[in-house]
């Protein structure tokens, strides 16, 4: 079979060799486009490609019909926004992506913007400390778990609510349930969100959830932007001089929420999973998923059935 690693930002050089030996080791090919910069580039190379793996890549009806023997793609991360999975599904192309290899770079991030954020950006100022606050987790899955362990090593009182999560598997881990979204952010001095962009969660936080968050609250994205209605969030940390907004996703808005100097960040590109271990991790697990596709007919991870 043919495999095309279509990266427009490339693996690192590790997890690429990692890749190769898995594909080749199973007797398959392997095709590298990398740091493509013109559409057919990518609708050229995987015109005679058996399977596809992508990182931020966006597999698009125009590249699915361009796919003559597509048969698998898989999402090197969690999220999976960037393709088209219900086009996929009529084309009879199974699109998969790799939970839990890129969980503990994103939540080690939350950190890194959290801690940053509480100390007043390193301005030199006075800032605060985590010990002792409360930690509102939105969903708590691989990366929601991390934030978790985490958490409880800097003292912190950490919360969740996931609604396909049962409270009992979130007590488990020694976390406190709640009930609903909006007692997560009533209850917390800091919500950290990890839910996907889906009909139901974009613009899902607005002003009237954030607004329910106790004074000098901070709210950390590492999910999605489309989960932030961002209009709302402007007004309110307008009206809500002590609220904080770090994240991990540039807003559409980013020189609007710039004028909130000392309350705002925004990484320049997303930087959740860019560790050399997540990178090298996510790779070679996309790789196995796929030989396990073609030798036994594996979908575990299918996330378009």
């Amino acid at each position: 079979m043919k495999i095309l690693v279509a990266t427009e930002k490339p693996f690192a050089a590790a997890a690429v060799n990692g890749i190769k030996a898995e594909i080749e080791g199973a007797g398959n090919e392997l095709v590298l486009l990398e740091k493509y910069t013109d559409k057919q580039q990518l609708l050229d190379a995987v015109a005679d490609a058996d399977a596809m793996i992508i990182r931020s890549d966006k597999v698009t009806p125009e590249v699915l019909d361009a796919a003559k023997q597509l048969k698998i793609v898989v999402r090197a991360g969690a999220g999976y926004d960037n393709v088209d999975c219900a086009y996929a599904k009529e084309k009879g192309v199974v699109v998969e992506n790799t939970p839990g290899q890129n969980s503990n770079a994103v939540a080690e991030l939350v950190f890194g913007l959290l801690v940053y954020a509480v100390r007043n950006f390193y301005n030199g100022k006075s800032g605060s400390e985590l010990l002792g606050k409360k930690l509102g987790i939105l969903a708590f899955g691989n990366v929601g778990r991390n934030v978790a362990h985490i958490a409880k090593g800097f003292g912190m009182e950490v919360s969740a609510y996931d609604a396909f999560c049962p409270k009992e598997a979130i007590e488990a881990a020694g976390v406190t349930a709640v009930d609903s979204q909006d007692a997560l952010f009533e209850n917390c001095d800091v919500v950290s969100l990890h839910i996907p962009a889906t009909p139901q969660t974009k613009q899902s936080i607005n002003a009237a959830l954030v607004g329910k968050m106790k004074k000098n609250a901070i709210l950390v994205n590492t999910a999605r932007k489309e989960v932030i209605n961002e209009p709302e969030l402007l007004k309110l940390m307008e009206e809500r001089t002590d609220i904080k907004y770090v994240t991990d996703i540039m807003p559409d808005a980013d020189a609007e929420f710039r004028k909130f100097e000392g309350r705002y960040f925004s990484t320049p590109k997303k930087m959740g999973a860019q560790t050399a271990e997540a990178n090298i991790n996510a790779g070679i697990a996309a790789a196995k998923q796929i030989n396990a596709f073609f030798s036994e007919g594996c979908t575990k991870y299918q996330v378009n059935k």
